[in-house]
């Protein structure tokens, strides 16, 4: 019997929840939860915040995860045996015995990876740190000297040998064996995980506590185990729990020094937190110089001897890595821990992480690392019959955009073909056949690249300056039409896989940087290769960046990727503080393309938000191929009482002019003047902070300046202290702290502060205004795109088309794809807005919706359930104030009640 014919239960409770009762809404996700990755399901997930999502997700999961390895024992033991039924249950107990004794032995590992961890953690404490060996040093090439190691390596010319294929058979053999040497633990099998995945890593680092909140007990193999006892809703028992030496207890506690001690009467999921060389690098060295961090890093571990890292074990020594790696599985680690753990081991902690991914059941990881195909190959994921977590997905759709469009500036363009020409004029009597082949074709493809640049940009100088005359999409067949036959002839496929083998970019870029100094290299219609570089070599140390080469790597992926689903668009791009430039984008249309990689593979796709409202527009754009039976959505109400929440939409100013924020209205007086007596108005009302968002940039700067006319901000900051959105990121941290303290100040007949933000921008996610901080949350207007956008018409234009390739037919009266999409762009920005009051079950605050248009059903169709069922259309705003004014003077009454009650 195999161990998938035992089909797991959804459990009805989960005690390995911290809180008990849990509230019914978190129960109700995790069964949703456990029961999809059962069933093999994708599931869109709404739980706003403040409800315990990631506590959720985590507890589901992994109490999956705990009953999966439990149904998979079973079934391993359950394999019938040829003979009598003597026979199978012995064959079965000897098989549980091996099982066993590979889970004491490597458990035992662990806890001696802890007991290194904390040894290497109090030498570090007591400043007791062993002495570094002088730095590696990046490659430098003296006077002319040594240059061959810009040569490629000689691996990939092995098609050019006069070799026979037995031969060549019997050496790739014997390489195999080598390499062996690399992988100290290879024969370890993977196990089933959970990657967990978010936008950034300030937002993973919540993963870690939460996941140390769990009670799962900790599992011990040391002595007969009971396999009746495998199935709890994933809070799995220990038979016979594990002692100290003078059974005095049974909690387990692995004692360090007299100090430092680890309590492991929990179970300690085996987990790696995937982070950027940037984050995780521990040669200061490195870090201290300028430049692309990532390339040097590549330079160092390619090099040998004093030019290799010195915190990266050479190829034929991996124990350092071995250990480091039993160290991030031995106890969760963030980043941060994980950074600290390099150290103290003086072991890279980038590569170490990598070296734990087959082995942890828990992987923490930002988008990009997950959702691009060549950062999955790269780190070894393999996401076959694995869980996917993807939390804060309502970013997902943009991201998988953005990661998979390309941008070449003509200065990139013309920089990549004077290195490559130039490496070919001076290696050419050096490269073999095959690098010389694949680098003549390459050129050829740039410059035909570089030819219909230059022609359109002299069609399109005398058009004038329109958005038309700088701007033209093209399909991707239209384009390659314009390189030519020549260029329509080179294989893109051949090209872009003899790049990524070879990795000459590295090697072009290099001699190009080490021979030019920090000088730029001038444009080739300039000068004549020979011109561009001399044969002689600078003294200047090299600065390491990105190879532009890169670049036009990736622009060639995308147009011999998916053709109907992307767009080229060529554009002048600059402003007045910089000069224009041509540049040349794909664009990539169908978000589904990339994401269905990552669906196809896994076992279960959970994406999980705040709020993931329309969720209709993410099945549309994600899984339009996917089956209707192999797909559920789950939302929930929030875990605030429903008469701490206000929504208002206010349709009428205090002067009775009807309130509707268009783009063309953005510069009408008579409306701002309206709009800044309104919010003057609620000041009055609102105690504590509110929050304004306004649907741009441009919008919100001419507001400030009509008030600063009229007067009105000397008003608004006579009731509360004025803030506004940083234009600087840098400014934001700051930015906060002021308004969070202004908030709660009611000194000088102030009360409170008021802050104005922008949809999209800086403060419109992933920030938390609880409680004081926003108390009211007033969005203005909605903030549709500029539709003269040509990659927005692009990509409208095309869900036009595939609603009608798919045969999809409209009720009367319902928008076409196109106006949905625009639509729904347009909500899932509000709905994150609105999202950063209410943080928890105690909060309370009014969103004030101030648009005449968020009365439509379709626009109010679009909100979180827990904000649409409940919504107020104001009619007049004397309604306005009247609701405002109850609903405050009640929470101010249950909050003395409760004050009372406490004393």
């Amino acid at each position: 019997m195999s161990h998938q014919d035992l089909v797991l239960p959804t459990p009805e409770r989960f005690s390995a929840f911290p809180y008990d009762p849990p509230y019914s809404i978190q129960t109700d996700l995790m069964k949703h939860v456990y029961s999809s990755i059962e069933q093999r399901h994708v599931t869109i997930v709404e739980s706003p915040t403040g409800t315990g999502k990631t506590l959720s997700l985590l507890c589901s999961s992994l109490s999956w995860l705990t009953d999966e390895r439990e149904r998979a024992r079973k079934g391993q033991q359950g394999v019938q045996s040829a003979g009598p039924a003597w026979v199978s249950a012995q064959a079965a107990q000897i098989r549980q015995r091996e099982l066993e004794a590979q889970d004491r032995e490597y458990e035992e590992r662990l806890a001696k990876a802890r007991q290194a961890e904390a040894r290497l953690r109090a030498l570090a404490n007591a400043r007791v740190t062993k002495r570094q060996r002088a730095p590696a040093r990046t490659t430098q090439v003296p006077d002319g000297q040594n240059e061959e190691v810009y040569l490629p390596d000689r691996e990939m010319d092995e098609t050019e040998d006069n070799i026979s294929p037995a031969v060549r058979e019997l050496m790739a053999k014997l390489n195999k064996t080598v390499s062996n040497h690399e992988r100290v633990d290879a024969q370890e099998p993977t196990c089933a995980k959970v990657y967990y995945a978010s936008r950034t890593h300030s937002q993973l680092t919540q993963v870690i506590p939460e996941l140390q909140k769990l009670k799962f007990s900790h599992v011990s193999y040391t002595q007969a185990h009971d396999p009746s006892q495998g199935q709890g809703s994933g809070n799995v028992v220990s038979s016979i729990p594990h002692s100290s030496s003078g059974g005095q207890t049974k909690k387990r506690i692995l004692e360090v020094d007299e100090e430092d001690y680890i309590e492991t009467d929990r179970r300690q999921w085996r987990t790696v937190s995937l982070g950027s060389r940037r984050q995780l690098c521990i040669n200061e060295d490195v870090r201290s110089k300028p430049g692309d961090l990532d390339e040097k890093c590549r330079e160092l571990r390619d090099g040998q001897g004093e030019r290799r890292c010195p915190h990266l074990p050479p190829q034929e020594d991996q124990v350092r890595l071995i250990d480091l790696r039993d160290q991030i599985l031995a106890s969760p680690k963030d980043i941060e821990d994980l950074a600290i753990a390099g150290k103290n081991a003086q072991t890279c902690p980038y590569y170490g992480s990598r070296r734990a991914i087959p082995q942890a059941e828990l992987v923490t990881l930002p988008y990009n690392l997950l959702l691009q195909k060549t950062s999955r190959e790269a780190l070894g994921i393999d996401l076959s019959n694995q869980i996917v977590i993807i939390d804060e997905a309502h970013n997902l759709i943009p991201t998988l955009l953005s990661l998979s469009s390309v941008r070449v500036t003509s200065h990139t363009l013309s920089t990549s073909l004077n290195q490559v020409t130039t490496y070919h004029e001076k290696f050419r009597t050096r490269l073999s056949p095959l690098h010389s082949l694949h680098l003549k074709r390459l050129i050829n493809y740039m410059e035909a690249i570089q030819r219909v640049m230059d022609d359109w940009k002299a069609t399109r100088s005398e058009a004038g300056s329109t958005t038309e005359a700088r701007t033209q999409v093209f399909t991707i067949s239209n384009f390659m039409e314009k390189l030519g036959r020549k260029a329509v002839g080179i294989n893109l496929l051949e090209i872009e896989a003899y790049l990524k083998k070879s990795k000459i970019a590295r090697k072009i870029s290099g001699y190009a940087e080490t021979v030019s100094g920090e000088e730029e290299l001038p444009p080739l219609s300039h000068l004549s290769p020979s011109n561009v570089i001399s044969d002689s070599v600078s003294k200047k140390p090299a600065t390491r960046g990105t190879p532009p080469l890169h670049a036009i790597e990736a622009l060639m992926v995308g147009l011999v990727g998916a053709r109907e689903d992307g767009r080229v668009i060529l554009s002048v791009v600059g402003d007045g503080t910089h000069p224009e430039e041509l540049e040349i984008k794909y664009q990539l249309l169908n978000p589904s393309t990339t994401f269905r990689e990552v669906v196809d593979s896994a076992r279960s796709v959970i994406l999980a938000g705040g709020t993931m409202s329309p969720i209709s527009d993410v099945i549309a754009q994600l899984f339009p191929w996917l089956p209707s039976e192999r797909l559920s959505t789950f939302s929930c109400g929030h875990i605030v009482p429903r008469s701490h929440v206000q929504t208002l939409c206010v349709t009428k100013g205090p002067a009775g002019s009807l309130l509707e924020f268009k783009y063309a209205q953005q510069t009408d007086q008579r409306l701002l003047n309206e709009l800044g007596q309104l919010i003057l108005n609620l000041c009055s009302v609102v105690p504590g902070g509110i929050v304004v968002f306004f649907p741009s940039y441009s919008s919100l700067n001419l507001a400030q300046k009509a008030w600063n006319t009229t007067q009105h901000m000397v008003k608004f900051g006579a009731k509360k202290t004025v803030f506004l959105e940083p234009h600087a990121s840098s400014g934001v941290e700051s930015t906060l702290r002021e308004y969070a303290d202004a908030s709660t100040d009611v000194s000088d007949k102030r009360t409170g502060a008021i802050l104005f933000a922008v949809i999209g921008g800086k403060l419109s996610e992933g920030l938390n205004f609880s409680d004081e901080l926003a108390r009211a949350v007033i969005v203005i207007g909605l903030p549709f795109a500029n539709k003269n956008s040509p990659e927005l018409q692009e990509r409208m234009r095309y869900a036009n088309e595939v609603e009608k390739r798919l045969g999809n037919k409209r009720h009367p009266g319902a928008k076409d794809a196109a106006s949905e999409l625009y639509e729904n762009m347009c909500m899932s920005a509000v709905n994150q807005s609105i999202g950063r009051a209410i943080r928890h079950r105690m909060d309370w605050a009014s969103l004030i919706l101030v648009d005449r248009r968020y009365s439509s059903a379709s626009i109010q169709n679009k909100l979180p359930a827990w904000i649409k069922d409940d919504i107020a259309v104001c009619d007049g705003f004397g309604q306005t104030m009247k609701h405002l004014g109850q609903f405050y003077r009640e929470r101010k009454q249950s909050g003395s009640l409760v004050a009372t009650g406490l004393k």
